[in-house]
């Protein structure tokens, strides 16, 4: 892995580049042709002679995969003053709304933050950001997460794009207003976020704000059990989501040996895209995280043994709270929405 040289900080990413797909293990290769005379005929030729005999160089260069493109801007923490505003302005804010989940039969919340200078005549791509077990919409959406002032200062250095960010409730249920217990029945609840965020959240978004449509234009990553749900979400609906975030995620995406509470959304063979293969999957956790110990491990290591492409990002001497969500968020947002 190269280093980059900014703000001397230690930047590091592991890759792998080779994927289920077959349009996810691009690499740059360069071919030279040349024709020689056939030993057979023992010839020997003077330099011009074989240089009359050698064909024209033809030079081939496959295009390199999205990730192989962006991973050298990897970064293990964010620089000082990353989540700092430079500039004297008004700091731009989330905004609460409510829209009514077909999927819980009631009425949910939203928080959504928009780009400074936001305007109807243009259309923003979207990051869906996920909270974690036990939380709400307000949790990613906190000061201490600090998102506004770091997407402000990305969007003044030219670092990220303009992006709006939808920060919603995920605990979705008919029977249950919120989490009652971490075991089963309350993971089904976090697990069926995938439809309400599929038939209701997404067509609000869309029909609320000036958005850019496509997978290309849509992003979602989360924390902890919104972290589970981020990657199965782009699992299950690799044709509505480009690029899949996770940091720190939660154990049960696949089953769990000996718990009942994780009996798995998926199988280990299944952590694979055969078509629509992610432009961007990163996953992200700390290297002493005491909550969810080595499962986000457990899934980097399942990706590479399905040859799935992915960037991995081991971050030191976090914890299982914003102190990773930080470093997370710093490069998921520098990189999506790029030129591909």
């Amino acid at each position: 892995m190269k280093k980059l040289q900014l703000a001397a900080m230690i930047l590091t990413a592991s890759v792998a580049l080779t994927g289920c797909s077959g349009d996810t293990s691009e690499t740059t290769v360069s071919t030279t042709a040349s024709v020689v005379t056939d030993a057979s005929e023992q010839t020997t030729l003077t330099d011009a002679a074989a240089a009359d005999e050698t064909t024209e160089t033809d030079e081939t260069t496959e295009e390199i995969s999205y990730m192989e493109k962006y991973k050298d801007i990897m970064a293990v923490l964010p620089p000082e003053g990353a989540f700092d505003r430079a500039e004297e302005s008004e700091k731009p804010a989330f905004t609460k709304y409510t829209y009514y989940s077909r999927t819980a039969e009631r009425d949910s919340r939203v928080n959504v933050l928009l780009p400074p200078d936001y305007s109807e005549d243009k259309e923003y791509p979207v990051l869906y950001v996920l909270h974690g077990y036990y939380d709400n919409e307000d949790w990613m959406a906190r000061d201490i997460v600090d998102m506004s002032d770091m997407l402000a200062n990305m969007y003044d250095s030219g670092e990220a794009e303009e992006m709006i960010i939808v920060c919603p409730y995920i605990f979705v249920s008919k029977e249950l207003a919120w989490c009652t217990g971490m075991n089963l029945t309350n993971s089904l609840c976090y697990d069926e976020f995938i439809n309400d965020l599929t038939t209701d959240l997404m067509p609000f978004i869309e029909s609320t704000f000036s958005v850019a449509k496509g997978r290309e234009n849509t992003a979602v990553t989360g924390f902890s059990m919104g972290g589970r749900e981020s990657l199965f979400i782009g699992f299950q609906r690799p044709d509505l989501f480009g690029y899949v975030g996770a940091v720190a995620p939660a154990p049960g995406l696949i089953p769990v040996e000996g718990s009942a509470d994780h009996p798995g959304q998926m199988q280990k063979e299944e952590m694979c895209f055969e078509e629509n293969a992610p432009y961007l999957l990163l996953i992200s956790c700390s290297d002493s995280d005491g909550v969810v110990g080595s499962y986000p491990k457990s899934y980097h290591k399942i990706l590479t043994m399905n040859e799935t492409e992915h960037l991995w990002h081991e971050i030191p001497r976090t914890g299982h709270d914003h102190t990773s969500v930080k470093p997370h968020l710093y490069n998921f947002c520098r990189m999506i929405f790029k030129e591909r």
